[in-house]
């Protein structure tokens, strides 16, 4: 796309991707700008290189093979970049993501494992990751399965997990202990109460349809009140996953940007 745009510098480009948990995802490009995005400074710290001060120089003339930068850098380390979402400061949103920008800031987490790299990111958020308690599982149809080996792994690093009616029939249908509970409309206690009542530590709701505009959305406002992280994606879930084993396994420490790269 540069090369027929002939673009000389930076390009962002925008791409949207149609059934990510297919085996056939379509990818869509919404558009492409020849600007820098904001991605430009996260990259230049994770790997080391100046890229807006290169973009600059080309655009002046100068030739990648003569600013010696002609090979992809490919860190030894993992970067994590996190959007901030400042949910908590407008009481009464909620927290279920669309195309539109919401972020008001990013963070970087760098680690050499992705777990801890995660994990600082979330930190950097402002976001809390539970390292042991109770899991609330609603998901909708489409996830249900997906979700299977992500619920397994939370239980075997020693959480227990409650779900809705329909969740909870799949995970037990695949040897899973799973706690009920019940739904808005099913009576009392429900799951607004186990929250108001501090028995769930982490949330992980995949709203879909008319759901996400009724006891959803009162979920997650609810959660979000009493400060209990929301996750709203099979991916989201496994990086948490991923998150909470390197904490729970090792402590975090501290180093240097330049310690794990040189960055002009």
């Amino acid at each position: 796309m540069a090369q027929a745009l002939k673009v000389v510098g930076l390009m962002n480009v925008q791409f949207a991707i149609v059934g990510v948990q297919t085996y056939s995802p379509q990818v869509y490009i919404l558009e492409a700008n020849p600007r820098a995005s904001r991605t430009i400074p996260f990259v230049s710290k994770a790997t080391g290189v100046p890229l807006a001060k290169l973009a600059s120089l080309i655009m002046s003339g100068k030739t990648l093979e003569e600013l010696g930068f002609t090979q992809e850098v490919i860190p030894s380390h993992i970067a994590v970049k996190e959007a901030v979402l400042p949910f908590n400061k407008f009481p009464g949103t909620d927290t279920i993501l669309g195309p539109e920008m919401r972020s008001t800031g990013e963070v970087m987490g760098i680690d050499s494992d992705f777990g801890r790299a995660y994990a600082k990111a979330e930190m950097g958020a402002g976001e809390h990751i539970p390292l042991s308690g109770t899991v609330f599982v609603s998901m909708n149809d489409r996830d249900k399965a997906a979700a299977v080996p992500v619920i397994k792994e939370f239980i075997e690093l020693g959480f227990s997990v409650m779900a809705t009616s329909g969740t909870r029939k799949v995970l037990q249908e695949n040897g899973l202990d799973v706690d009920l509970v019940l739904k808005l409309h099913e009576g009392r206690p429900h799951v607004l109460d186990a929250i108001k009542n501090r028995q769930i530590q982490l949330i992980i709701n995949t709203p879909s349809g008319q759901e996400a505009q009724s006891d959803g959305r009162l979920i997650r406002r609810t959660a979000l009140s009493y400060k209990i992280p929301i996750l709203t994606t099979i991916a989201g879930a496994k990086a948490t996953l991923a998150a909470i084993r390197s904490l729970q396994n090792t402590n975090l420490d501290v180093k240097l940007i330049q310690d794990y790269c040189l960055v002009d």
